[in-house]
Order: C-alpha cells, then sequence, then structure tokens
C-alpha cells in the first residue's frame, strides 16, 4: 500500500503544480491593428494591368481593327455569352481575380492587342512585353487559348466597351 499512497502523493502534486485559479492574461495583446500614420496607397494603382499603352498591337492575326462610334448591341449579347461561358474561370468583369479585370480595358490597351491576346495568348505572353509583365503580375498563371474564332473575340471586345 505504500506504494499506492506514492503514486497518489505524486500525482496529486503534479496535479496541483499543474493547475491554480490564477488568470493569466497576455500584456499589450490585440486583435485591433494599431493606427498607422502613414497614408497607404493602393496597390493596385500601380500595377501593369493599370498601366497605359496605347500604341502597342500585340502579337497575332489581328494588325488593324477601327471601332465604330456606336456599339453594336447584338454582337455586345454574343460577346457576354462568350465571355460568361469561356472567360469567368479565370475573370471577373470589374475586379482581379486569376486574371486581369476587362472593365476599362480600351482605356489601356489598343483593340488589337486586346484581340491578340483573346487569340494568341501564347505568342503574347512569350514576347509581348505587356502580356509578359501581366503574367509575372498574376503570379505566372498563363491565360489559355480559348480556340475562340476571331468572330467571337470581336464579339468578346464589344463586350468589354460596354463595361
Amino acid at each position: 500500500m505504500s506504494k499506492l499512497h506514492s503514486i497518489i502523493l505524486v500525482l496529486g502534486i503534479v496535479l496541483i503544480s499543474c493547475g491554480g485559479n490564477e488568470k493569466k492574461t497576455k500584456e499589450n495583446f490585440s486583435y485591433q491593428r494599431p493606427p498607422s500614420s502613414k497614408v497607404e496607397s493602393n496597390p493596385e494603382q500601380n500595377t501593369v494591368s493599370n498601366t497605359v499603352d496605347l500604341t502597342n498591337k500585340g502579337i497575332g492575326p489581328i494588325k488593324t481593327l477601327t471601332l465604330s462610334d456606336q456599339i453594336d448591341t447584338k454582337m455586345v449579347s454574343h460577346g457576354k455569352e462568350v465571355y460568361d461561358k469561356m472567360c469567368t474561370a479565370c475573370h471577373r468583369s470589374d475586379k482581379k481575380f486569376i486574371g486581369p479585370a476587362p472593365k476599362d480595358i480600351l482605356k489601356r490597351r489598343t483593340p488589337e492587342w486586346v484581340m491578340n491576346m483573346i487569340l494568341n495568348p501564347e505568342e503574347m505572353l512569350k514576347n509581348d512585353p505587356i502580356a509578359k509583365d501581366l503574367l509575372k503580375q498574376y503570379n505566372n498563371t498563363p491565360m489559355i487559348n480559348q480556340g475562340l474564332s476571331e468572330a467571337d473575340a470581336r464579339a468578346v471586345l464589344e463586350y468589354f466597351r460596354t463595361l
């Protein structure tokens, strides 16, 4: 029995030394960030996605493209269907996702560049400086060639004009 008493005594000491009713608190811990005196800039402002280059026509089959002042609503409707079916896995129309947002793309890129990026992404990502920089910006996630016809790509471009 003395062995049993010894074991109980040791267990009692261990339990007492581990327990206690002390309140343990961490000083100076908070889930809130302390106020900062510096102004933070929007990281989206200085990205390749927002760089304006209205001279680069890209690399691919589209050499020149003139857009009418009038938006072709039938083409927009078709372009939206194509975009929703083929592009939304990686793009959101108005915000960064896996790839850049196409909203206001024609304020930053030529229509030819946009069409060539849609129709010829492999060559663009290898040789076009803007496309190469975009690839880096978007974690080296390449745009996949969806095999669109020129007519479908043109309809998607027309849809982009309405975003």
